[in-house]
């Protein structure tokens, strides 16, 4: 049976995989081991959260340290397909470096928490639901990564962001379809402007607006990229930032600590 305690051996293997994949991308060289190796290290990494899910009995998506999970599985998969896609060689590395923040901070500071699953995500949406959410938080996450790259570099290469974020702004949309049919089935309305949803709107509209600005200002590169990481900062409220506001302590139903 798998813990929280045996998750830095799942890691280490899949850092290894990731990491050498990261450095020969780096180099241009031998791209089928790249792909292999990053491959590796998802499978690796997958077969963690699918052992801890048989070990729960629910997908581990209660806590800010199952949901971490997901999201240092997604990085590298976007990272690999943003590769294969636009061949940008230095994204693995990227990818991998963000993972591993993630990661470390569930070995350090792992959350331990009842196998019991309370009524309100026990309902068959809330899996897919979290699962499309942290797709698009990794997609967009990857986008930011490159709009970061881009003011750095001053250069002017959107097209990749632009289909990241795309790509992201769909997962996000689909995200909130299935969020709201569960919240129907959970607390009996598809939306009740709690804290985490109202942020969950703002940050769609704010990446809705970053489509509409690429489309209507195509030559207004340094605005967009500015907003792209706006738009990444209000996911991040979105996500986990919301904990700290006070409009959330103790009202908020998406809370589900202890």
């Amino acid at each position: 049976m798998v813990t929280w305690n045996t998750l830095w051996l799942f890691a280490l293997l899949a850092w290894i995989c990731w990491t050498v994949a990261a450095v020969l991308s780096l180099r241009g060289k031998r791209q089928k081991a790249v792909y292999l190796l990053t491959i590796c290290g998802l499978l690796i990494f997958g077969s963690y959260i699918a052992m801890m899910w048989i070990s729960l009995g629910h997908p581990p998506m209660r806590t800010m340290g199952e949901t971490r999970l997901w999201y240092s599985l997604f990085l590298p998969l976007v990272g690999l397909i943003t590769y294969s896609r636009w061949h940008y060689r230095w994204i693995l590395s990227f990818s991998t470096l963000l993972s591993t923040v993630f990661i470390c901070i569930n070995i350090l500071k792992p959350e331990i928490n009842s196998k019991e699953l309370m009524p309100a995500l026990q309902s068959p949406w809330f899996a897919p639901h979290v699962i499309i959410y942290m797709f698009a938080y990794a997609t967009t996450g990857v986008a930011t990564l490159m709009a970061l790259w881009q003011l750095c570099r001053k250069q002017d290469q959107l097209a990749a962001i632009d289909n990241l974020t795309r790509v992201g702004l769909s997962f996000l949309t689909i995200g909130m379809l299935f969020g709201a049919l569960w919240a129907k089935e959970a607390w009996g309305t598809y939306w009740s402007w709690d804290p985490k949803e109202t942020w969950a709107a703002a940050t769609w509209m704010c990446y809705l607006i970053y489509v509409h600005l690429r489309k209507s200002r195509p030559d207004a590169v340094t605005p967009a990229l500015l907003w792209q990481v706006i738009c990444f900062m209000c996911l991040q409220m979105c996500w986990w930032g919301i904990n700290y506001l006070p409009s959330a302590q103790g009202t908020s139903v998406h809370t589900y600590g202890g």
